[in-house]
């Protein structure tokens, strides 16, 4: 599917307090500087969707991860997602900071884990 900057879709994070945050991302917009915009800090180092420290479960809603450099199959079947370099394409409802959970993952599927979380 085409991104689209016209496409708006609605994020709801879920924060390690327990707290909901729920912001607007374009559909040509990586969902991590949606979120700055929006104000949120949340886990990130590379950027470039190569380590893990960004890593999200996505609990509902689809991403396109075309952008991201290293990221498997078997991340997306897992429910993980690297929201430095995934745009939306529907509304999305993540849990956040999941960089440990997706390292272990990596592990047991003997897939890359770059460095410690």
């Amino acid at each position: 599917m085409p991104r689209n900057e016209q496409d708006t879709f609605n994020v709801t994070f879920e924060l390690p307090d327990g707290r909901e945050r729920t912001i607007s991302a374009h559909g040509d917009e990586y969902v991590l500087a949606a979120a700055r915009r929006a104000g949120l800090d949340l886990p990130s180092r590379c950027e470039v969707g190569w380590d893990l420290a960004c890593a999200v479960r996505v609990l509902d809603g689809e991403l396109d991860h075309s952008d991201a450099q290293r990221y498997f199959p078997a991340d997306r079947q897992a429910g993980f997602a690297l929201i430095c370099r995934a745009t939306p394409r529907s509304d999305l409802r993540l849990r956040t900071h999941q960089g440990s959970a997706m390292r272990d993952h990596r592990l047991a599927h003997r897939l890359p884990t770059p460095y410690a979380v």
